[in-house]
């Protein structure tokens, strides 16, 4: 396989720290964060065990995929040296606590527990949208409007997953949480937007409208019809659902992979002073 080295220079070029993987952790973290939020909140006794353990399940697959990005794996270590300064050493702690809690929360059945996993696993997602606006070389990611973005990002991606999971069986609030919660969301990207994409580099615009225009019509409008449609068709409850699910989910995992590898490009720099050989 070819390897073409970044270009360096004064105008902006897209990062390459991060690949796939550690957006992997961004879209798996807050999705199956936001699940379990669900889960704890429309769920609260732990009828429904399936929603639980995949919330679980994306954390960790999420976190895997980050350490995998580490060329000597046992110095993930070092990520916990560090709370007082870095939100990555303060996402790892959270996480020890999201699955501390929500093991025993799913052994002991237990709704306190699950209640404190959920505020942990909402303390996960603050904690990486935090670590995106600390990295102010980037200009898509340093601006402050993102964090309510991402933490309604995971938020809705729970409640969608949750509806994948349960199916029939969810309940007419998490319905109606959606239809408020799908609105939102969009609110605070059209907000995010509006700030941070005069700041961009070209592709980095192209790559955030790309991804807006599928947030608004495949991942709001079209899942706001779907959830409504069993009022007028019962029978189609469960594709309506599934559905909804799929795409309200789907576009906000896309968002997540385009900030971290589409729209990252840094601003570069200037020389208001080029050096001159002699003298004047």
């Amino acid at each position: 396989m070819s390897y073409s080295p970044p270009v360096y220079g004064p105008k902006p070029w897209l990062q390459r720290h991060w690949d796939v993987r550690a957006a992997m952790n961004f879209m798996c973290g807050g999705a199956g964060s936001g699940l379990l939020i669900a889960s704890a909140i429309f769920d609260w006794a732990g009828t429904q065990t399936a929603p639980w353990l995949v919330g679980l399940a994306l954390i960790g697959l999420g976190l895997a995929s980050v350490w995998l990005e580490i060329g000597r794996k046992l110095r993930f270590l070092n990520v916990y040296l560090n709370r007082r300064t870095s939100w990555m050493t303060r996402e790892a702690f959270v996480a020890v606590a999201v699955f501390g809690f929500g093991a025993l929360a799913w052994l002991l059945v237990s709704p306190l527990l699950r209640g404190l996993t959920a505020v942990c696993a909402l303390g996960f997602i603050y904690a990486q949208a935090r670590i995106l606006t600390a990295s102010k070389g980037i200009p898509a990611w340093r601006e402050k409007r993102l964090v309510p973005l991402i933490l309604a990002t995971g938020l809705v991606e729970g409640l969608c997953l949750f509806l994948l999971v349960v199916g029939d069986n969810t309940p007419f609030a998490v319905v109606i949480t959606l239809l408020v919660a799908l609105p939102l969301r969009w609110a605070f990207w059209s907000r995010y937007q509006t700030r941070v994409l005069p700041q961009l580099a070209k592709h980095a615009q192209a790559a955030l409208a790309g991804v807006s225009r599928l947030g608004l019509w495949g991942g709001t409008a079209l899942p706001m019809l779907l959830v409504v449609s069993p009022f007028v068709w019962p029978q189609g409850i469960l594709p309506a659902f599934y559905a909804a699910g799929v795409l309200g989910a789907a576009s906000g995992l896309a968002f997540k992979f385009v900030l971290v590898r589409r729209a990252a490009y840094n601003q570069g720099f200037a020389l208001p002073h080029l050096p001159k050989r002699g003298r004047e």
